[in-house]
């Protein structure tokens, strides 16, 4: 069988990679702009004999996500911002925890409810730092909706591979958007299963470190141990405040991704080899950044673009490199400065670091991004 082509919305594309990732269990909130994605579920997941549950609020539509993949389901939510902020507790469960499940996240307007139907990138930092404490978490961000399908499924294989929550975001732009997408044979399409406990369950510890510090997990009733706590616990899954093992338990689960970067890191660069402006961005306003760099390569102008898919952790080897020989660096971004923090610690002073920023629910255009360059060479 071949790939075939389909006019596909991007959070149709979201469900049905889902669904071809193995997804069997939905629960969710409606929340614009995804509630498509929710919509689509509860038409797909009957076909595969999976479960959709439209729950009363996003709180208890991540609890119950959790503990459908405590059950062995690969599982996801999805929802817009307010509903991401409500969620941030049990997503701090689930890393504390290592439950593995996909968070959609399609950027809207805001603070609160700001504007339901329009674009914004406001999320960006509380994708990754918006429950408490020190946590792992992994975040994708999909820049078409192509990519929304491929990244939709990656994100339930990391997750699954590192037992760890993912999130995939995107902005409303690229939510609605309807594009051709290439959809590939279902046979044909990698999926990852979490490790299984296996063999002897006498002594079998549900969070023993292993060579790449990913525990194994025990499915519920096998007859393998298994402790579930929020409190800092030990491999035996028991709540600890020892010193030593409470150092020893939160630097496993953290460095579980810092160890495994390689598998995890997914970076776009375009025209960087020689680029005096290096253009960071992500979601719909790297798009824009894209024909930006076309139009001033045009001029003459040495534009490059790094955009990273993988968002979180950031990647900051690449874009180190990426700009080791700009004097300018630009992050045009959906929101009042979220990502410049993290492009200037990277950069670190080596190449003058500017914002380009709209709030008002409409897109950055190319044309802006490309004026904004030249001002910067201009002034150079």
């Amino acid at each position: 069988m071949s790939s075939s082509l389909h006019s596909l919305q991007g959070n149709k594309a979201c469900a049905l990679a889902a669904i071809a990732a193995g997804c069997r269990f939905f629960a969710g909130y409606p929340i614009t702009p995804s509630s498509e994605i929710a919509e689509q579920m509860s038409r797909e997941l009957p076909r595969v004999d999976g479960v959709f549950v439209q729950m009363e609020d996003e709180i208890a539509s991540l609890a119950a996500v959790i503990g459908a993949s405590l059950g062995g389901s690969k599982a996801m939510t999805a929802t817009s911002g307010p509903g991401f902020s409500l969620m941030q507790e049990n997503l701090g469960f689930a890393a504390m925890t290592e439950v593995p499940c996909v968070i959609i996240n399609v950027m809207r307007g805001g603070p609160s409810t700001g504007m339901p139907t329009k674009p914004a990138q406001g999320d960006i930092m509380q994708a990754r730092w918006g429950t408490h404490g020190d946590h792992p978490i992994i975040v994708v961000a999909p820049a078409s909706v192509q990519e929304v399908y491929a990244e939709t499924i990656r994100a339930f294989n990391l997750s699954e591979r590192f037992r760890v929550p993912v999130v995939v975001l995107y902005d409303q732009i690229i939510a609605h958007l309807i594009e051709t997408v290439e959809l590939p044979p279902k046979d044909s399409i990698h999926t990852v299963e979490r490790k299984w406990a296996s063999g002897t369950e006498e002594g079998f510890k549900p969070y023993a470190e292993t060579d790449d510090l990913v525990p194994v997990m025990a499915r519920p009733g096998d007859g393998h141990r298994l402790h579930v706590t929020g409190l800092t616990h030990t491999e035996d899954g028991f709540p600890t405040q020892k010193p030593d093992l409470a150092s020893r338990a939160l630097n496993r689960i953290l460095d579980k991704i810092e160890r495994n970067r390689a598998e995890i890191d997914k970076v776009e660069q375009i025209e960087t080899a020689d680029a005096g402006t290096v253009i960071v961005a992500v979601g719909i306003a790297a798009r824009a950044a894209r024909r930006a760099v076309q139009t001033l390569r045009g001029e003459g102008i040495r534009a490059g673009l790094v955009r990273p898919v993988t968002l979180w952790p950031f990647p900051d080897e690449a874009l180190r490199a990426a700009t080791a020989n700009a004097r300018n660096v630009l992050v045009p971004e959906m929101n009042a400065g979220q990502l410049i923090h993290e492009v200037q610690r990277v950069v670190g002073g080596r190449a003058r670091v500017s914002g380009l920023n709209r709030v008002d629910g409409e897109p950055i255009p190319p044309a802006a991004i490309a004026q904004k360059v030249r001002e910067l060479v201009a002034d150079e």
